[in-house]
């Protein structure tokens, strides 16, 4: 019988019994000469089994097994060599483990690189969550797989890279609490400087397989990138990062200290919280929008549901109610820079959060009129905008909204019943490519449905950046918008505010579908007073 069949014969017997369950793993080892694939695929499962069993039966054998599943796969997977590297630390004190559900995403994001299904990595996540700590681990696993092969570090200061220079060597320490050097046995420490923070693996070479400098200190011929190519926290503070000329310094800087000495096939891996359209990670991201060698994760301070993502087992990391205490005492565009991965340019921002109007509860009186205009998305990454206004006197209350970059047909539903829900009396949906189509979809189903909607279309001419700019004064003074408690973050509303109050004259803008459609529903809105009628006395 082949070691083929013989894995899947041992993987078919009852493994919750210990015996089986070793030779079974017995098995995948020496599989694993012939199908390394196979092996390690039914490793995973089997590792699945043996936690399961050792919980469930309380048993140190099945843990043995497990352990022994943890260092099979180490050597070729991040995760398993970061969960076996912790091994014996104290549950308490281990960083992977209590942070694993979160920090998984960046892991495998890793191995991709490690792996070169990718060659660039940006990883964005709020202070304090562990990215670092996480990328650090990588790090120290892809040196090891490669000490041949040199990783050139960069940070703003050495301040910062010599504590990364000093953890790799405590985590590498055969003495220490850390079992790297049971996942490479073979791979040892062959020299430091830590004057200059560079550290040999295996042989002394020319180039040593971790090297640390900051940015701006004149890298040339001094260090080089074979393996990776490793940047963090380049932005040195708030003060740097409010600045474009700094921000463009930083980033000659980085391109010729650092992304010049990568050679070969050196990949690319920075971790930063980001702060402005400008710094470096958000250059390259905005550089590399649909590459795909090039991913960038954002990992925010609060989900969907206005929850933290960062509220670790053992009292680590941070509460939700840390940030939403952050949030109400920092201004918007740094809340939303530092903690939500979201950085705005704060120069030539169009709206301003401390000029716009707010409302609880709108007023106790039926409204004049309910109206509504829809800028309906075409194609990419555009957005479909509807907000649905009440107006009372000159004031026009924001109540509900349609804000969504799902595709079109998705949509109509959307539209059809938020114009039902609130009893829209008149929308007008721009006609472009989508929209007079939309629009005929949309009345059919508010008529089949009973809707009073009066829909109408119309073409719009202009300059769009003309018609965002000039109606702003008039949304500013005659728009009122929801208490910021009103609404989360990540719905329809929030996601509106959000583009809303982010919108720049002076630099890149991701979207600019919500300032246009409030241009439009300006517009839209002042036919109103234009064709109000007078009463006055006859003369005669």
């Amino acid at each position: 019988m082949d070691i083929h069949s013989l894995a899947e014969k041992a993987m078919k017997r009852n493994l919750s019994d210990i015996g089986a369950m070793v030779d079974a793993f017995d098995t995948l080892v020496e599989l694993g000469t012939e199908d390394f694939s196979e092996a390690h695929r039914l490793n995973k499962e089997l590792r699945r089994l043996a936690g399961r069993y050792a919980k469930e039966q309380d048993s140190e054998e099945f843990m043995g097994v497990y352990k022994k599943s943890l260092l099979f796969d180490a050597p070729y997977d991040l995760d398993a060599a970061i969960r076996y590297a912790e091994w014996n630390r104290e549950p308490k004190k281990k960083f992977y483990e209590p942070r694993r559900n979160k920090l998984l995403p960046v892991v495998r994001a890793i191995q991709d690189l490690e792996e070169r299904k990718i060659r660039l990595l940006g990883v964005m996540a709020p202070p304090g969550t562990g990215k670092t700590t996480v990328g650090l681990m990588g790090l120290i696993w892809t040196g090891l797989k490669h000490p041949e092969k040199s990783i050139l570090g960069g940070s703003h200061s050495n301040s910062f890279l010599r504590g990364i220079y000093d953890e790799i060597l405590r985590m590498l320490d055969p003495q220490g609490e850390y079992l790297w050097h049971e996942i490479f046995p073979m791979v040892k420490v062959a020299n430091t400087n830590a004057k200059d923070m560079r550290i040999d693996l295996d042989k002394p070479k020319r180039f040593e397989t971790f090297e640390f400098s900051s940015i701006g200190s004149g890298n040339a011929g001094k260090v080089r990138a074979s393996n990776l190519l490793y940047a963090d926290d380049l932005v040195d503070g708030i003060e740097s990062a409010m600045s474009k000329d700094r921000m463009d310094k930083l980033w000659q800087q980085y391109y010729t200290d650092l992304r010049q000495r990568m050679i070969g096939d050196c990949a690319e891996l920075l971790i930063q919280t980001p702060w402005t359209l400008h710094d470096p990670i958000d250059r390259l991201e905005q550089a590399h929008i649909g590459d795909p060698m090039a991913r960038f994760i954002h990992l925010p301070a609060l989900d969907e549901n206005d929850e933290s993502n960062f509220d670790y087992p053992y009292g680590l990391g941070f509460t939700t109610e840390f940030y939403h205490q952050q949030r109400d005492i920092m201004d918007d565009a740094s809340w939303r820079a530092l903690y939500m991965t979201e950085p705005i340019e704060r120069e030539g921002l169009l709206y301003h959060e401390d000029e716009l109007r707010r409302y609880y509860d709108l007023p106790d009186t039926e409204p004049e009129a309910i109206i509504a205009i829809c800028d309906t998305k075409d194609t990419g990454t555009d957005y479909g905008f509807m907000p649905i206004a009440y107006k009372y006197n000159e004031d026009y209350y924001i109540e509900d909204c349609v804000c969504t970059n799902a595709l079109p047909n998705l949509t109509e539903a959307r539209l059809t019943d938020i114009l039902l829900r609130n009893r829209v009396q008149m929308c007008r949906f721009e006609s472009n490519s989508a929209g007079g189509r939309i629009a005929d979809k949309v009345y059919e189903e508010v008529k089949k449905f009973g809707g009073r909607t009066h829909i109408t279309k119309r073409f719009t001419h202009g300059n769009k950046e003309t018609r965002i700019v000039v109606n702003s004064p008039w949304v500013v003074e005659h728009c009122i918008f929801k208490d910021k408690s009103r609404y989360k973050p990540k719905d329809d509303y929030g996601v509106m505010m959000n583009q809303l109050l982010s919108y720049t004259m002076s630099g890149r803008n991701k979207n600019d579908d919500v300032v246009d459609g409030f241009g439009l529903f300006a517009e839209f809105a002042q036919t109103f007073s234009a064709s109000k009628a007078e009463v006055f006395k006859r003369p005669f």
